[in-house]
C-alpha cells in the first residue's frame, strides 16, 4: 500500500513542478517511471520501456508531419475554403459539422484517435483562419469522436457490450450510445455559447469577394513553460535562407509559398488523394495511422523536397514528449497494481451509492491519463461483483454512466484525443492552449462523474 501512495503522490508532484517551472512534464514523468519502476516495482529498464506508448508516438509524429506538409503546400487552405463554401459562408455551422463528422466516423467503427487525427488538423486550421476559439473547435472534434464511439458497431460500444454480455448482466446498447452522444453534445453546446458561439452566428463570409489569405504555419513561436523547439525552426529558416543565397527568411518563406502555388496544383491534388487514402486505409482496412501517415507524407515530400524541408521541425515534439512520458509513467502504475489497488478498495466499500460514485471518478481520473479502450475492458469487470451483489444499483444505468464517465474525459491533453488536438493547434501559444486543455479536462473530470451518477444511478434508484 505504501508503494501505491508514493507512486500517486509522485504523479501529483510532477504536475505541481511542471506548473511552477519551465520543465516539460514528460521529462519528469520519464524520470519518475524509472525511479518508481526500479525502486518500488522491481522492474528493469527494459520492462519500463515496454510501457512506452509507441503506437501513440508514431501516430502523433506521422499525422502532424503529414498535415504540416499539407499546410505548407496549400492543401489545408483549399479545404478550409471549400468548407466555407459548403455552408454558404455561415461560420457558426463549421464547428458542428466537425462534431458530426467525428461522431459519424467513430460510430461506424473508427478508433477514436484515428477519427480525431483525421479531422482535428482541418478543424483547427479553420479555427485559426476565422478566429474561432481553438478550444471550442478542438473539443468539437474530440468530444464528437467520443460521442459516436458507443454505437453498437463502434469500438467503445463493442468493448463495453462484450464485457457486459460475458458477465451475464442485462444490457441496452442504445442507452449507452445515447448517453454518450448527448452528454458530449451537451458539453460542447455549453462551450459553443461560452466561447463566442453567439457572435459566430452573426458572422457570414462574403464568398463573392476575393479570398485573401496569408500563409499559415502549423506552429508559431511560443513562450512559457514546456515550450521549446520553435526557436530551432526559426534558426533552420535562417540557415535555409543563407544556403539559398538570401538573408531574409521571411522573404524566403513568401517566395517558397509563391513557387508552391505556381506549380502546386498537382502536388495539392496528390496531397488530397493522400489524405483520402489515409482515411480509407485507417477506417476501412484498420491499418496503423502512424505508418500510413508517414508513408503518404514521404510521397508528398518527395514531390517538393526543398519546399517541404521545414515540415519535420513543425512536428509537435514538446507535446509528444509530454504525452509519451506521462503514458509511460501510467503504464508503470498499472504494472505495479496501483490502479487495481484503488479500484478494489472502492468496490468493497459499505455504501453501494458511494462506491458507485467513486468508481465513476476512478474511471474518469484514470482515463484522463491512460487509454480509454484499455480502461473499459478492465474497469467494467471490476464492477461486475459489485453489480451482482444485489446493491440496488441498476446495471444498465450504471454501465452507461461509468462508460461515459470513462471516455468523456478524453479531452485531457494527456489522453490521445486531447494530445492530437494540442499537437495540431495553430496560431496560439501552445503553453496557453495546454493550460486551457488541462483546465477544461479537470473541470470535466470533476463535474461529469457526479452529474452522470445523479442521472444514471441516483435518480433511477
Amino acid at each position: 500500500m505504501t508503494h501505491h501512495v508514493i507512486a500517486i503522490g509522485l504523479l501529483v508532484s510532477m504536475f505541481v513542478v511542471a506548473t511552477a517551472l519551465p520543465i516539460n512534464i514528460g521529462v519528469l514523468a520519464f524520470v519518475g517511471a524509472f525511479l518508481v519502476g526500479t525502486l518500488l516495482a522491481g522492474e528493469t529498464a527494459k520492462d519500463i520501456i515496454a510501457g512506452f506508448p509507441d503506437s501513440l508516438f508514431l501516430t502523433l509524429v506521422g499525422i502532424t508531419w503529414l498535415f504540416a506538409l499539407a499546410q505548407n503546400n496549400g492543401t489545408i487552405d483549399w479545404l478550409v475554403r471549400s468548407a466555407v463554401r459548403a455552408v454558404k459562408g455561415r461560420i457558426a455551422l463549421i464547428p458542428w459539422i466537425m462534431f458530426l463528422i467525428a461522431a459519424l466516423l467513430t460510430s461506424i467503427g473508427a478508433v477514436t484517435p484515428g477519427a480525431v487525427a483525421i479531422v482535428a488538423p482541418i478543424a483547427l486550421s479553420f479555427a485559426f483562419r476565422y478566429h474561432i476559439s481553438p478550444l471550442l473547435m478542438g473539443m468539437m472534434v474530440a468530444q464528437g469522436a467520443s460521442a459516436g464511439a458507443f454505437s453498437p458497431i463502434g469500438i467503445f460500444g463493442g468493448i463495453t457490450n462484450g464485457v457486459v454480455i460475458r458477465a451475464g448482466l442485462p444490457i441496452n446498447e442504445m442507452v449507452t450510445f445515447a448517453a454518450s452522444f448527448f452528454a458530449n453534445a451537451f458539453c460542447v453546446l455549453i462551450l459553443f455559447f461560452v466561447l463566442g458561439g453567439r457572435k459566430l452566428m452573426s458572422v457570414r463570409v462574403d464568398l463573392d469577394s476575393p479570398y485573401q489569405v496569408n500563409h499559415i504555419e502549423i506552429s508559431k513561436p511560443a513562450t512559457g513553460p514546456q515550450i521549446y523547439g520553435d526557436s530551432e525552426a526559426e534558426a533552420l529558416s535562417r540557415r535555409i535562407g543563407k544556403e539559398g543565397g538570401g538573408g531574409d527568411s521571411n522573404r524566403l518563406v513568401a517566395d517558397s509559398v509563391a513557387e508552391s502555388r505556381s506549380d502546386g496544383n498537382a502536388v495539392r491534388m496528390l496531397t488530397l488523394l493522400g489524405l483520402a487514402a489515409v482515411a480509407i486505409l485507417v477506417l476501412a482496412f484498420k491499418m496503423d495511422i502512424g505508418f500510413v501517415s508517414l508513408t503518404v507524407g514521404l510521397i508528398v515530400a518527395l514531390c517538393q523536397p526543398t519546399l517541404q524541408k521545414r515540415a519535420m521541425t513543425q512536428v509537435a515534439w514538446p507535446e509528444i514528449m509530454l504525452i509519451t512520458g506521462v503514458g509511460t509513467y501510467i503504464a508503470v502504475l498499472e504494472g505495479m497494481g496501483t490502479i487495481d489497488f484503488i479500484g478494489d478498495s472502492v468496490a468493497h466499500m459499505a455504501s453501494p451509492m458511494l462506491a458507485a460514485l467513486l468508481l465513476f471518478y476512478i474511471g474518469a481520473i484514470v482515463s484522463a491519463f491512460a487509454s480509454s479502450t484499455a480502461l473499459l475492458g478492465a474497469l467494467i469487470p471490476l464492477a461486475v461483483p459489485f453489480l451482482q451483489a444485489g446493491t440496488g444499483v441498476g446495471p444498465i444505468g450504471f454501465i452507461a454512466g461509468m462508460a461515459v464517465a470513462s471516455t468523456i474525459v478524453d479531452v485531457s491533453p494527456f489522453s490521445t484525443s486531447g494530445a492530437l488536438v494540442l499537437a495540431n493547434s495553430q496560431g496560439i501559444d501552445r503553453q496557453v492552449f495546454y493550460r486551457q486543455l488541462v483546465s477544461y479536462g479537470a473541470l470535466i473530470t470533476l463535474a461529469a462523474p457526479a452529474v452522470l451518477w445523479v442521472v444514471f444511478v441516483l435518480i433511477p434508484t
